[in-house]
């Protein structure tokens, strides 16, 4: 698959957004690509290089997270399940030859054992059941926090189900659920990747998940931020909406905005009856996140 720098918006939240995924999500596995390769492999679609030998693996890479990224953009709001997981990592991988000439399954969960660290992970005959058991206790909880995003991201990354790419799906995975659940989503930086496997790897060996939901490096102050930046209309209605509702509602209220200009001045492709069904569902959760309690600043 290509990706098609023509068919963005390349001044809006949706394009820093999709950069800075990409690139930090990408740069924490080990990616060469500077932030300015991939903001120019985002725009463009080429890349320019004095001196510097570019791996073609992480060209590859960071393409297949851009189309991960809108994949995740244009399903937000379906129940996360071993189909959708599977989707993403299609988008992320089936361009990657390396994984293609290894033999390493794409959009299918891994056929070998793989070792992460000191975490002994799934077998591949047990990612199947392990995945189920995860969607399932995930699926019923009576609603979805930021707690319970920890803890998904640290079991699934302790299966770690795919050969190749678990970072990166399981770190689409939170973001997607964030917009899910009008939780404003944030990013996992480069500069903070020592931190975070720290957490997550406490997370996992101790079952600490206190670190792993600490929102001081998740950094979704900044995304909340650029949304006030990018997006008219919310410093007009949230003096109305911090008055009459309260300012915890107001938080809600970022991300179901954030994810309004994401898909609509991002993904300008998306089908018209795609479209207006996305419109419809995020106007009537952005009128009852205005009349909750629920997420915190």
């Amino acid at each position: 698959m290509k990706w098609n720098s023509k068919k963005i918006d390349r001044g809006g939240i949706y394009a820093l957004t999709q950069r800075m995924m990409a690139y930090n999500s990408n740069k924490i596995e080990g990616s060469t690509l500077t932030e300015k390769q991939t903001a120019s492999l985002f725009d463009t679609g080429t890349l320019s290089s004095e001196d510097a030998v570019i791996r073609a693996k992480d060209v590859e890479e960071m393409t297949g997270h851009f189309l991960m990224f809108n994949e995740m953009l244009k399903t937000y709001d379906l129940p996360l399940s071993h189909e959708l997981i599977k989707r993403y990592h299609y988008k992320l991988k089936s361009g990657v030859f390396e994984d293609l000439a290894n033999g390493y399954p794409v959009g299918e969960y891994k056929n070998r054992r793989n070792m992460v660290s000191d975490i002994v992970t799934a077998m591949p005959e047990e990612v199947e059941g392990r995945m189920t058991e995860l969607l399932e206790w995930y699926h019923a909880l009576p609603q979805h926090t930021l707690a319970d995003l920890a803890k998904f991201h640290a079991d699934y990354e302790a299966i770690h189900p795919f050969q190749d790419g678990n970072g990166r799906t399981g770190r689409i995975i939170p973001f997607k659920e964030c917009l899910k659940n009008d939780i404003v989503p944030f990013i996992i930086r480069d500069d903070r990747k020592v931190e975070y496997y720290h957490a997550l790897n406490a997370a996992q060996t101790k079952g600490a998940y206190g670190a792993l939901n600490s929102s001081s490096w998740m950094n979704r102050r900044n995304i909340k931020r650029w949304a006030e930046g990018f997006v008219v209309p919310i410093e007009r209605t949230s003096d109305r909406r911090r008055r009459d509702h309260g300012p915890r509602t107001i938080t809600a209220w970022y991300g179901a905005m954030y994810l309004h200009h994401a898909i609509f001045y991002g993904c300008k492709y998306i089908a018209p009856e795609r479209r207006r069904s996305l419109d419809s569902s995020l106007s009537r959760r952005r009128d009852l996140s205005a009349k909750r309690n629920v997420f915190g600043s």
